[in-house]
């Protein structure tokens, strides 16, 4: 099969590139112009350079393929609700318009658990109203995730929506990568109690359910939870973590509404300044690891086949396993001189 994706120079994109290479589809990729794509190209992939947020750009990078896998995203960043507007709606909408325009048979396009809100009350399944955070990043995925429903009922798009919740793994630097560090130094809390359900899933899982998404005749023009179902709770979670990179696990509990605060003034400073720098503690943060947020997978179980491969706490091993290679290649690394050194003082 030729497969585009989207994306996929990103923590999930290279993982499932793997996947695709090895079962023996045929695969190219869309990248930003100024990305390093050399992981790519060592294998062989082929990058086609392009933004979606130009539908002129997906023209060429869409001739001639079978399916496409949309990643691509804004997540992460302090940027204003405009810009992540421009990626995670309208790219969207760019992209599955050219899939149509090239009669691609499949689209796959990977939204998010957050679309349903945090703390809803309940487990959620695929009937759960969206409902997100009022936060740019969850604002956007479900406003595209509502933007692919349309085109499915409306366009023929012939489209399956997957919604993973917080996926980690090896190359996870965002997540994984920023939790083992605060535990290691010392900094890490529990939101309240601790003993809420946090939503994590393992990469190959995720990877296992847009494969599934790819294949499966009957998932066209449906949505479906992918994720585990047996999630740790925030203290067991954390707890892991700490035990697998040699750090000791956090004692501190800080109630949840005072740190819902701290993270609405920290916002309100960081809205003060020119620089966009992400504040260090946002009410979104707080309220995912520290409200009671599960997922229900039957419908993904009953229709799909998909059952969850490798459990969190055997997940945080591996990643861990990364994480400290990670971090022995950096200690053996020699000192960076000259302006970039220079640079770090100042």
């Amino acid at each position: 099969m030729r497969i585009l994706v989207t994306g996929g120079n990103g923590f999930v994109g290279r993982h499932l590139i793997s996947a695709l290479h090895a079962r023996g589809d045929s695969v190219r990729v869309l990248a930003l112009p100024d990305e390093n794509t050399g992981w790519l190209e060592h294998h062989g992939i082929a990058v086609h350079r392009g933004d979606i947020r130009r539908p002129e750009a997906l023209v060429a990078p869409m001739d001639g393929v079978d399916a496409v896998v949309h990643l691509a995203a804004m997540m992460d960043v302090w940027r204003p609700m405009d810009e992540y507007r421009a990626v995670n709606v309208d790219g969207t909408e760019n992209v599955c318009r050219a899939a149509l325009a090239a009669g691609a048979g499949r689209v796959v396009h990977m939204s998010s658990s957050s679309v349903y809100g945090v703390g809803v009350g309940r487990v959620a399944d695929e009937t759960f109203p969206l409902k997100p955070f009022r936060d740019p990043y969850p604002i956007t995925k479900a406003a595209a995730d509502m933007a692919v429903q349309r085109m499915i009922a409306e366009d023929g798009l012939p489209a399956v929506i997957i919604r993973p919740d917080q996926i980690f793994g090896p190359g996870d630097h965002l997540h994984f990568g920023r939790m083992a560090d605060r535990l290691r130094a010392g900094r890490s809390i529990i939101v309240g109690s601790g003993h809420n359900a946090v939503p994590f899933v393992y990469v190959t899982d995720v990877v296992h359910g847009l494969l599934i998404a790819l294949d499966h005749r009957r998932a066209v023009g449906h949505a479906y939870n992918i994720t585990s179902d047996r999630p740790l709770t925030q203290r067991d979670l954390l707890h892991a973590i700490a035990g697998e990179v040699g750090a000791r696990p956090p004692r501190v509990h800080i109630p949840y509404r005072a740190l819902y605060a701290a993270g609405y003034a920290a916002e309100r400073l960081a809205a003060i300044g020119p620089s966009w720098r992400r504040p260090p503690i946002t009410r979104l943060g707080v309220a995912f690891f520290g409200t009671h947020n599960r997922f229900a997978i039957d419908k993904a179980k009953r229709e799909l086949g998909y059952a969850p491969r490798v459990a969190v706490a055997d997940g945080i091993h591996l990643a861990a396993t990364w994480y400290l290679e990670r971090e022995a290649d950096r200690a053996a690394a020699p000192p960076v001189l000259g302006p970039v050194a220079r640079e770090v003082h100042i």
